[in-house]
């Protein structure tokens, strides 16, 4: 009898992992929903194709002493390492297209955050016309930008409608023509396109703010200011990081608007941005390696200023 119980238990201990608890059961391969992951699949396939392939081709080539040839012809590509981002890095044109972009990010990212914000706020309200204003926001960004750009250049014209209100205060040159002041105006006609889209992020994200916060800062003795501050600007915050990503991602790829606004980056290269040179570069003078160079540099900075906007606005804790 004894015996028999010991064997029992001695059996017990060997299906008994040593932790205690049902014995570890293997992973399926697929995981625990292959349906969800084959319905995933076109669009992984769409990333891979149209994202990561084109990015680890532009790579290569910005190694290699690469150029356009006719179809199935068989050229030598050879190997040049670093010197095509030697070229870039020595081209004082490229670097100040960089310069550029720079500008309109520092004007362009925190004007889009702080607007977007304060209309989507006012916007949520129960305010009069609403819903027109809502719809007067979002059209400019649904509107192409060749059907608006021709209104901006008569508008900021040396005889345009800004110039004749500020009178003597106007820049001479006018605004597209000045080196000084081309980019900024750029950045401004982005900042007014682009708001709409924001506006309605934000706006989703106040649907997650509980009014129950805003009556607690009110019993408090907390305005409608210190209510903002306290209130809504951290119950967006993810929306916020959001924001500042996409704002950062697509203003990094600056091309239509100064192509259109200032006929290619004029005056004298003052409002040139990178994907601009590389269109340039790699299009119009048939240098694919070096603008492939500048597009993986420009890759490069994107990553590195996402990476410190999420540490700086708090996008780990989101």
């Amino acid at each position: 009898m004894a015996f028999a119980t010991k064997s029992r238990t001695a059996a017990g201990r060997s299906t008994t992992p040593p932790g205690g608890g049902s014995p570890r059961r293997k992973r399926p391969l697929l995981g625990k929903n292959p349906f969800g992951l084959l319905l995933s699949a076109p669009y992984l396939i769409f990333v891979l194709a149209v994202f990561a392939y084109p990015l680890v081709f532009a790579f290569w080539m910005s190694l290699h002493d690469y150029f356009f040839a006719a179809p199935g012809a068989d050229v030598d590509r050879p190997f040049v390492g670093l010197d095509n981002f030697r070229e870039v890095l020595a081209d004082p044109a490229i670097i100040r297209s960089f310069g550029n972009v720079g500008i309109f990010l520092l004007i362009n990212v925190p004007l889009t955050v702080v607007l977007s914000l304060v209309l989507a706020t006012a916007l949520n309200k129960a305010v009069r016309f609403r819903t027109f204003l809502r719809v007067a926001y979002y059209v400019p960004y649904v509107t192409a930008s060749v059907a608006v750009v021709g209104v901006w250049i008569f508008l900021f014209s040396g005889n345009g409608l800004v110039n004749q209100i500020l009178g003597p205060l106007a820049p001479d040159p006018a605004w597209l023509i000045n080196e000084d002041w081309a980019m900024p105006t750029i950045a401004i006609f982005v900042t007014w396109k682009g708001l709409g889209f924001f506006i309605l992020l934000y706006l989703a994200a106040l649907q997650n703010v509980s009014e129950e916060l805003y009556e607690a800062a009110s019993t408090d003795g907390a305005g409608k200011i210190r209510s903002f501050f306290s209130v809504t600007v951290p119950g967006v915050r993810p929306a916020t990081v959001l924001v500042l990503l996409l704002s950062t991602v697509t203003g990094a790829n600056l091309f239509t608007e100064p192509y259109l606004l200032t006929g290619g980056g004029g005056p004298n290269g003052a409002s040139s941005s990178p994907v601009l040179m590389m269109y340039q570069r790699g299009i119009e003078q048939g240098s694919p390696d070096t603008a492939a160079a500048i597009g993986v540099i420009l890759v490069i900075g994107v990553l590195i200023l996402a990476f410190i906007q999420r540490k700086l606005a708090g996008g780990d804790e989101s």
